[in-house]
Parts: C-alpha cells; structure tokens; sequence
C-alpha cells in the first residue's frame, strides 16, 4: 500500500509516533505500542463504549462487518481502538467498524487508547484516518469539510492543509452538496463516483440533474463519457428553450397575417418596402429606402397625408 504523506496529524497521531501508516490501515493487521503513557492500552467495557455523533463515516457495510466479527472470533481484536473520554464512557475517535464487528462477535471488552482531544480534534484525527483508510464516500468526506467550516470556522485553505489536500479539491468536494438531494443518495449508494457527481453539477435544475444521473447509471457511463454526455444534454436544453421562446413569440402575435396585409398597402402607398414587427407590449414599423432623394419624397409624402 502506498504511504501517503501530509494529512495533518495522521494516523501516527492516533496511535504513536512508533506506528507506520502501512501498519495503521488495515482493522486486521498487528500495532506496535510505545511504551509512552499516551499510548497504553486498556481493556476497556464495551458496553462504555459509544460512537462519535460527528464521525464522518455514516454508513457502513454490514456484510463486511460480518466478517471483521469472524475474524475476531478467531484471533481478536489485534489493533486498538482509539477514544477519548465523554463522562462515563469513551467515545470513539478511530476504530467503529472494529467495534461494532467486537459487539456483533459478543465481546464484553475491547483494547482502546484514551486520547484527549476536543471536538475539532476528534473529528479532524477521524476524518484523516477514514481518508487514508479510503472509507469514505464523497459525499461523506464534503459533510465533514462543511462541518470544519459551518462549527469550526475553518476556511478551506487551512482544511486542506490539515487533510493533506489541494484547495482545490476541497472545493470541489464541498461543491458536490449544492447537488440535487436524489442524486446525492446515489453517491451515498455509489451509484455514482465523486466526478460523475462533479460533472452533474453543470446542470442546475435539480429535476433536470436527477434525469441525467439516471441515465448515466442507466447506461454505466464512464466520467469522460458523462461529461460528454451532460455537455450535449445542455445544448439540447438550451435548443428547445430557444424554440420555446421563438413559439411564446409567435403567439404573441396572433394576427400576423393581418399584419403583413397592412405592410403589404403600406409598401403600396409609400412605394417602398415596409415591415411591421408586433411585440407584445410594443410594436415598430420600418421603412426602407436608398437614397437622399428617396427619403425626401417619403417626407413630402408624409407631409401630404392630412391629419
């Protein structure tokens, strides 16, 4: 697995600095605990033990879960889980699926590490861990960068530093919740990946959004081909919008008929050519003509009609 560097505490933070990422990223393989007392572990009651309400991570996968509960059955539970203490319990930082797999297995007790963080703390080592685990789906990974920005006030240069990100990518992660809220259940789903998401966002009406993000699952679409796609999608939207306008239009001028009848006399009478454009609360009557000399008669012409 390819170590990943930069995102802010990371998981050394969580467990010490004695601690690789490699051997931080998998609920299955073995840790080396300093002999520091900030990382002793204790046998903790699972019964004290309770979920983070910010954790970033809100869905999880029961079947693997399932199997995470075998293994422990078989070998425990060889990684710790990291808390921090929330009165009478410990609430957790890193480690739900270990333990919620430990509960399903019908441990009474499970190994933690007792961290004090405070709440921005807790879900800034939460969110880092997740990442580098990769667990988190898009839409998950933007709630938690909202929430930094909404409760903490953090802006999104200093998120991105903190994560080990772009700028850039938190912005575009932070766009993904201005999507229409059916189409954010299908990335909850993944149904759809983050840049299918991010080239739905050129769309803005949310029934118009939704009807293309069915047609991208429908037809499995790869994230060149939906933007492809919605590019194509938009210029029809803007050719019927453009035709709807040339028919309102022409409604608004029911009597065109009657109208080019009266150009007709008026090209008659004055000799030249006349055109009458009716609006719908205005209408302009234009005369041509090609010359100084031509123009003047028109005058005469009009000076002569009596009032």
């Amino acid at each position: 697995m390819t170590h990943k560097k930069g995102l802010g505490k990371g998981i050394n933070a969580l467990f010490g600095q004695n601690i690789s990422n490699d051997e931080s990223v998998s609920d299955n393989e073995s840790v080396n605990i300093s002999s520091d007392d900030k990382n002793v572990v204790i046998e903790a009651d699972i019964n004290k033990i309770e979920p983070n309400k910010n954790q970033p991570r809100t869905s999880f996968d029961e079947e693997k879960i399932a199997e995470l509960a075998e293994s422990i059955k078989e070998i425990g539970i060889v990684q710790p889980i990291v808390v921090k203490k929330n009165g009478d319990f410990f609430m957790i930082i890193a480690g739900e699926r270990r333990w919620r797999a430990a509960r399903k297995a019908g441990l009474k007790t499970i190994p933690v590490i007792i961290r004090e963080y405070d709440e921005a703390e807790a879900l800034e080592a939460s969110l880092i861990e997740n990442i580098q685990r990769e667990n988190l789906n898009p839409l998950e990974e933007a709630f938690t960068y909202k929430k930094f920005y909404d409760e903490f006030n953090f802006n999104q240069e200093t998120i991105a530093k903190k994560v080990g990100k772009s700028r850039t990518a938190v912005t575009n992660s932070m766009r993904l919740l201005n999507l229409d809220k059916r189409v954010q259940n299908f990335l909850k789903e993944n149904k759809l990946s983050g840049g299918h998401a991010r080239a739905l966002l050129s769309i803005s009406n949310g029934d118009l959004q939704f009807e293309a993000a069915e047609k991208v699952i429908e037809e499995s679409l790869s994230v060149r081909m939906t933007e492809d796609f919605v590019k194509n999608f938009l210029e029809n939207i803007e050719r019927q919008n453009l035709k709807n306008e040339n028919e309102k239009e022409k409604k608004a001028q029911p009597n065109s008929e009657m109208y080019n009848q009266i150009a007709k006399s008026l090209n008659d009478i004055l000799g030249t050519k006349v055109n009458i454009k009716n609006g719908r609360n205005k209408g302009k009557i234009e005369i041509e003509y090609y010359s100084e000399e031509e123009l003047d008669r028109l005058i005469c012409l009009f000076k002569a009609i009596p009032r």
